[in-house]
């Protein structure tokens, strides 16, 4: 055997934990597989065996050109592991860390063997910038995404796509996916020229399509790169007009400026300031057009280190790791498969539960109401919303046809007899709620779970008519309930285990993030809404104008004004609501200021809100879009009847803290009451599900954050003016007592 052929045999394969390098027709493929996870993720460990594979690849005689691919069908890099980054604690660490990565995505770069990319699945964060650095780009049809999400957790990229992406894809496009966070499909990549080649999945009759697409994708490019190396250097892209334009502009100081003076408004607007990242994105992006790649990589690394220390990112990683959490189902795998699920109730919760569970393209779905008229108005629904999907290239027309073909409508409970699962969606009234479960009974299998979709009404009063109240449980969804994340379980002491499962794991099917409650007044969520709303018309009465509550509340973080949401919530639900949790929670939500009556009045009046057309404002449908939305003077009127006079000069800031002391310690109160189980799911309950700023983490790491003691002594201080309604809970009381103690560990 001589040398060449021995060589060739001993570098036929290099195997670490996380990569392999196999040599195929001259070619080295670079695989990307960690052990044990679903997704690859850039930790230390795996960039220490990258170092050492690309070396090695540079280095070899045999190895004419690359290929970077993925073992994971459905992912290529998910981005670095955000747990290495939490890790950093000063901001030197983290800059360290960055300009690790940079060094090593780098000599893809700068490799003079041209380096395919083979991308299927997500392609995300350091992952897409490492296919950035590739010469050239492949991703499989409908199975991929890229995009930079990093401003989503409070940073932004760490591995040259500030210097990079702007230079490949148009300017507008780049600085809109590098400072939202977006990502595109991998036809929209083509079209971007942010991918060179597409390649089409295999389609049905293949026993593991998923397998064979990888090796056909593995095939594919393995024959570009080997053309790459006859060509010496990619084919130059030709730019657009507007293309050159935009970059005529850029190289001019005084048209530069005004860009990036337009951008920075335009994220200061939508961000109100509260989200640094965008803007550091902004000043490394005008450093590389001023001062060149290598200044750069360096402001790039300066400002991810400054930026991964400041509170918002600290509080948007804790999110997300409560996202990771609150979409595990910790009840195991369920007894029965959920096959066949019935929604009775065809209303915007009835249609939207029906539409995100038909999406998954897994369930056979029926849809029940009284009459067909309502059937057709939540047929319609449905159809407008999977059109919208369609229209943003979410899903196919074909995949729309067939998901409304395979939705079945009727008014009579026989239909419903196969079910695996009954989602009631209909009015918050218990008889109505009664004689549906009791009718269900009579009709569906003994495995059957019987869910309630509601916002307040107690889950055990609701199976007390129940058969089996192991098998009952509540689902309350948010509206609209394809857009909003979030779903609350609500458990009773009878709730089987194997129930809970069921039910998680639908929703964790159906795109939602998961939280678990024990079954109590106004679970978790409505609960502490409704104190911060208590809050809002205690402010009222005390004659704050409610465009100024909007504002301010806003100016908080909030996306929407407190007034304003409970003109969309619906002051029908809303004085339904108080009155429901008045008597078992106390004093509270007690009408010791007559506020219920204010509600009811204004009810009474036909205010119900948006869906009526009036409530604290007026709805008008042809109003000129972005004029202020007029006050409704005669609701005004009413509250002025409930009118008290200011304890003292109520200043923003005043106004502020009260609804959020009122919406924090009733959280911690239900974390005492065991209603939570978690403050994880405390605070993914309240930014996903109400709004809670994101920037602050939700209400129990904002605690952590500002210190138990600081919340406390101002409740103590609105207490002595305000009475009870600001008594800190005893668990608040401890904390602030003991400042060892934090209930997230960030």
């Amino acid at each position: 055997m001589n040398f060449i052929k021995f060589r060739s045999i001993i570098f036929a394969q290099i195997r670490h934990k996380h990569l392999t390098l196999n040599v195929k027709e001259g070619v080295g493929v670079i695989k990307f597989d960690s052990p044990g996870t679903r997704v690859n993720t850039l930790s230390k460990e795996l960039m220490g065996e990258f170092n050492d594979i690309i070396t090695k690849f540079n280095n070899s005689e045999e190895i004419k050109a690359g290929v970077i691919i993925s073992g994971k069908p459905d992912n290529f890099i998910a981005g670095a592991d955000i747990g290495m980054i939490a890790e950093c604690k000063t901001q030197k660490a983290a800059q360290e860390l960055c300009q690790s990565g940079q060094e090593m995505i780098n000599k893809i770069a700068k490799s003079k063997k041209p380096i395919v990319a083979a991308i299927m699945g997500s392609c995300l964060g350091g992952g897409n910038e490492l296919a950035l650095a590739c010469h050239y780009r492949i991703a499989v049809k409908e199975k991929s995404t890229l995009g930079q999400p990093e401003v989503m957790i409070g940073l932004l990229p760490a591995a040259g796509a500030c210097v990079r992406l702007t230079k490949l894809i148009p300017f507008p496009k780049a600085m809109d996916m590098l400072l939202t966070g977006r990502s595109v499909t991998a036809q929209q990549a083509k079209k971007l020229r942010l991918v060179d080649l597409l390649v089409d999945p295999l389609g049905p009759g293949i026993k593991s399509p998923n397998d064979r697409t990888m090796e056909y994708l593995e095939e594919i490019a393995i024959k570009a790169a080997k053309d790459l190396v006859t060509q010496k250097t990619p084919q130059k892209r030709n730019l657009s007009l507007i293309e050159k334009l935009t970059n005529m502009g850029l190289k001019n100081a005084f048209l530069r400026k005004l860009i990036f003076n337009q951008m920075k408004d335009k994220v200061l607007k939508q961000t109100k300031g509260h989200y640094p990242a965008p803007l550091s994105v902004l000043e490394v992006v005008q450093t590389v057009i001023e001062h060149g790649d290598e200044a750069g990589f360096l402001a790039e690394a300066q400002a991810f280190g400054k930026m991964a220390m400041t509170s918002q990112c600290k509080s948007l990683i804790g999110l997300y790791n409560g996202q990771v959490a609150c979409k595990k189902n910790l009840y195991g795998t369920p007894k029965h498969q959920i096959k066949n699920v019935g929604v009775i109730g065809s209303g915007l919760m009835g249609a939207g539960i029906a539409q995100v569970t038909l999406l998954k393209k897994v369930y056979n779905v029926t849809l029940k109401d009284v009459s067909t008229e309502a059937l057709f108005k939540g047929w319609q629904q449905i159809s407008k919303s999977l059109k919208t999907s369609v229209k943003k290239k979410k899903i196919s027309e074909f995949e729309k046809d067939k998901m409304l073909s395979t939705l079945k409508s009727t008014v009579s409970y026989q239909d419903l007899k196969n079910s695996d699962i009954v989602i009631e969606a209909v009015f918050e009234d218990l008889n109505l709620k009664h004689r549906v479960l009791k009718d269900l009974e009579q009709i569906v299998p003994e495995h059957c779970i019987i869910a309630t979709n509601t916002s307040a009404l107690p889950i055990h009063k609701i199976a007390s008519v129940s058969k089996r109240p192991d098998k009952v449980i509540g689902m309350h969804y948010f509206s609209p309930v394809d857009k909003m994340m979030l779903l609350e379980i609500i458990t009773t002491d009878k709730t089987s285990k194997d129930t809970i499962a069921s039910a998680i794991n639908l929703g964790l099917k159906q795109g939602k993030i998961v939280i678990t409650v024990r079954d109590g007044p106004g679970f978790y969520t409505t609960r502490i809404l409704t104190a911060s709303l208590m809050e809002m018309l205690k402010l009222l009465s005390e004659g704050v104008d409610p465009i100024r509550l909007d504002d301010v509340s806003k100016k908080f973080g909030y996306p929407l004004g407190a007034v304003s949401l409970t003109d969309e919530v619906g002051i029908d639900v809303a004085s339904h609501i108080t009155k429901d949790l008045r008597e078992p929670l106390g004093v509270r939500f007690s009408g010791k200021d007559k506020l219920e009556n204010m509600l009811e009045d204004l009810v009474n009046a036909g205010f119900l809100g948006r869906k009526s057309g009036k409530g604290i404002y007026i709805y008008e449908e042809n109003r000129v879009s972005g004029s202020k939305r007029p006050l409704n003077q005669e609701a005004l009127k009413i509250i002025a009847k409930y009118q008290t006079s200011p304890a003292k000069n109520i200043s923003d800031d005043d106004i502020q803290w009260r609804m959020a002391c009122r919406f924090i310690n009733e959280a911690v109160l239900c974390l005492q009451e065991n209603i939570l189980k978690t403050p994880i799911e405390g605070d993914i309950g309240a930014v996903f599900g109400l709004g809670f700023p994101p920037f602050l983490g939700g209400p129990f790491h904002y605690v952590d954050a500002i210190g138990a003691d600081t919340l406390v002594d101002r409740m103590k201080a609105y207490a002595d003016i305000y009475g009870e309604t600001f008594k800190p809970c005893q668990l608040l009381l401890d904390h602030a007592s003991d400042t060892s103690k934090t209930f997230r560990k960030i």
